[in-house]
């Protein structure tokens, strides 16, 4: 479902307006999880792209993809067998691709709880670049949104949420959306706020940051600050 569908997002705002906001989130909540976790899930595919282009390795390449169409294919045990051989057996790039790949399969078939673990087992590799750390990271965190605590979302991304850090945005996002869910509208809006302060924060995280920001304001729970 594409985030500018504007019936949806009028009627996500209403229902979030009223005073019925666990029953909005119930509602709503999936969508609104599934609408920002692309962005994470498109930002964590570069790079994990890059790091694999440059690393090629065409032996392994190919086992690579044929195990890539095969989760395209919902063919998931016979996909996480095959990551597996090449997390034990590839070359370059691969074996960190390989577990990567293999959490975001787990996601797919509905297993939350291993696919947590793997991320995390992964954001906790001093031997996997910085940058795959970091998007293990944050795929760890936004599976935690629905399953777990803003304290379990906080552990896993709240180190992200800093001016340096190119994931900066979707962890405050994140982090607002946890707490948000979690009835913490003062929190929720501190990190919504900080997105929307952030010039550098994408369009469209910033359009749904002011929205929730809006929402929060509008339910009394976290009035804005006078200037």
């Amino acid at each position: 479902m594409a985030f500018n569908d504007d019936s949806f997002i009028r009627e996500v705002n209403e229902e979030l307006r009223s005073d019925q906001m666990k029953g909005a989130w119930r509602r709503f909540g999936r969508y609104v999880i599934a609408i920002a976790v692309l962005i994470v899930v498109g930002t964590a595919g570069k790079v994990a792209f890059d790091y694999w282009d440059d690393n090629r390795s065409s032996g392994t390449g190919d086992q690579f993809l044929a195990a890539m169409k095969l989760a395209d294919e919902n063919k998931s045990n016979e996909a996480l067998a095959a990551l597996a051989t090449l997390e034990k057996e590839g070359h370059g790039a691969y074996p960190v691709l390989a577990r990567m790949r293999a959490a975001s399969v787990q996601a797919q078939k509905g297993d939350n709880a291993a696919a947590i673990a793997a991320f995390e087992a992964i954001g906790k590799d001093q031997s996997v670049p910085e940058a795959v750390r970091d998007a293990a990271r944050m795929r760890a965190g936004w599976l935690l949104i629905e399953s777990g605590t803003y304290e379990q979302v906080s552990a896993a991304v709240e180190e992200m949420a800093i001016p340096a850090n190119a994931f900066r945005h979707s962890a405050r996002e994140a982090l607002g959306l946890a707490a948000y869910k979690a009835g913490n509208m003062a929190q929720a809006r501190q990190w919504y706020q900080a997105i929307a302060d952030d010039a550098a924060s994408p369009r469209n995280i910033a359009n749904r940051a002011q929205i929730m920001l809006d929402n929060i304001t509008a339910s009394g729970k976290a009035p804005a600050a006078q200037g």
